[in-house]
């Protein structure tokens, strides 16, 4: 005798598909960091980042590959090695984010050396030391690069180079580990016979009044680049907490200026203090190069420090790798790093003016699809405000959930209407439960 689904079985089905997927609204919702004044959240490693062990022989570095984030550590003193595989069509660049740990100390020269190098030891091009400034750490990133489309530069041929990491500064040696985050991205060549662009004239870097006269919209920064709040064009209200880093993402078209303006409001602690780098501002491009750093003293008065870039344009690059307009090479998320110093006695309320300038322009020809690549300005883990996203992604699964009950509930209903006809007979319709 076949038996049919009762109340318990509906239960049952329901239950089922709530666990498979209640997991996809939960994802929905980012983590957030502690509230101000709790203890400063250490930097958050990309979800699905690889655990990667460089070596120090060139002989066993470990193959990075494109598109994926890895993670390993670093102490002071040593250079990792790590391969990657260059094609002859795509411009790489391959970073790295140094992570302190909360509260770590380190010397004003001290930060980290990357470099990109033919097999035959050929430097594919200039990668400057990036350097925490300071006796305090934040988290800091650079990138070395391969340009792709002149005969006349290295390292144009396809094979493996090697790419290493080198801890750059005064300590020689030691029992710190502190976390490098690594990514490998490879940004399409133009078509063949398309003309380079020719980088944009007649621009100002004189700063508009971003987010004058518009109310602050409340944001929570994240810990690092991959879950930076996103903010787009006005003012934006967060709290920074002694010795953290706030990170947020803005969206930067082809032809658009970026201008930033943070500022600290005064300190209610009591007693005198002088921090000489009490804020700093520092901007990074789409692939993690650094755009712009710059720090202003606090003594717990208003104080503020402003920011304005190049227009993004694909002929940047050709201005030389340690140029600030160089780094704005690309069309992408560009993301503004926060930071208040150690010695600060508390929590400051943070505001960040975000001025966007001038109308998007139309992209070079590339041979293939750089958004695909990661240089584009599709969603990248949330939208304005670092919430928006979330609260679209609950809607979408929660309509996706009741629709999928909907269904199982209709169907566990069609089933129980399939007996034999003996069944039939002996009962007059399906049971339900209340």
């Amino acid at each position: 005798m076949v038996s049919r689904p009762r109340g318990g079985a509906a239960a049952g089905v329901a239950a089922a598909l709530c666990a498979l997927l209640l997991p996809s609204v939960a994802a929905a919702h980012p983590r957030s960091n502690d509230a101000p004044g709790g203890a400063v959240p250490s930097y958050r490693s990309a979800d699905g980042a690889v655990p990667v062990a460089g070596t120090a022989s060139s002989a066993d570095g470990p193959q990075l590959e494109r598109a994926k984030v890895y993670s390993d550590t670093i102490s002071p003193g040593q250079k990792k090695y790590y391969r990657v595989r260059l094609d002859d069509t795509s411009s790489a660049f391959v970073s790295t984010v140094l992570a302190p740990p909360p509260g770590s100390r380190s010397d004003i020269l001290d930060g980290i050396q990357v470099s990109l190098v033919s097999t035959d030891g050929t430097s594919c091009g200039s990668s400057p030391t990036v350097y925490f400034g300071g006796e305090t750490t934040r988290p800091i990133a650079g990138y070395a690069s391969r340009r792709i489309g002149d005969s006349s530069l290295p390292c144009q041929e396809a094979g493996d180079y090697f790419y290493t990491v080198t801890w750059a500064g005064t300590k020689t040696g030691g029992t710190a580990k502190w976390p490098i985050e690594l990514t490998y991205m490879a940004e399409p060549g133009l078509r063949a016979g398309a003309a380079e662009p020719e980088a944009p004239t007649g621009w100002s870097s004189k700063a508009p009044s971003a987010g004058e006269g518009k109310s602050s919209r409340k944001v929570s920064g994240g810990t690092g680049f991959n879950d930076a709040a996103a903010v787009d064009d006005g003012a934006w209200r967060d709290d920074i907490r002694p010795g953290e880093s706030r990170f947020y993402r803005v969206p930067v078209a082809w032809g658009q200026q970026l201008f930033l303006r943070a500022q600290l409001a005064n300190t209610t602690s009591d007693g005198s203090f002088f921090a000489a780098s009490g804020l700093r501002l520092a901007l990074y491009n789409t692939a993690r190069g650094r755009v712009s750093d710059k720090s202003a003293g606090y003594t717990g008065a208003p104080t503020g420090i402003d920011l304005g870039t190049a227009p993004a344009a694909y002929a940047n690059r050709f201005e030389g790798d340690s140029d600030a307009e160089s780094a704005m090479r690309f069309q992408g998320w560009y993301y503004v790093q926060v930071s208040l110093d150690p010695n600060v006695p508390g929590s400051v309320p943070l505001t960040l003016d975000v001025g966007i300038e001038g109308a998007a322009q139309q992209g070079p020809p590339y041979d293939g699809d750089a958004a695909a690549a990661g240089f584009g300005l599709g969603d990248a883990g949330g939208t304005a405000g670092g919430t928006s996203g979330s609260m679209r992604a609950l809607g979408f699964t929660g309509i996706g959930v009741g629709t999928v009950l909907v269904v199982g509930l209709g169907t566990w209903y069609l089933l129980s209407r399939r007996r034999s006809p003996a069944e039939g007979q002996a009962d007059a319709g399906p049971v339900y439960s209340r």
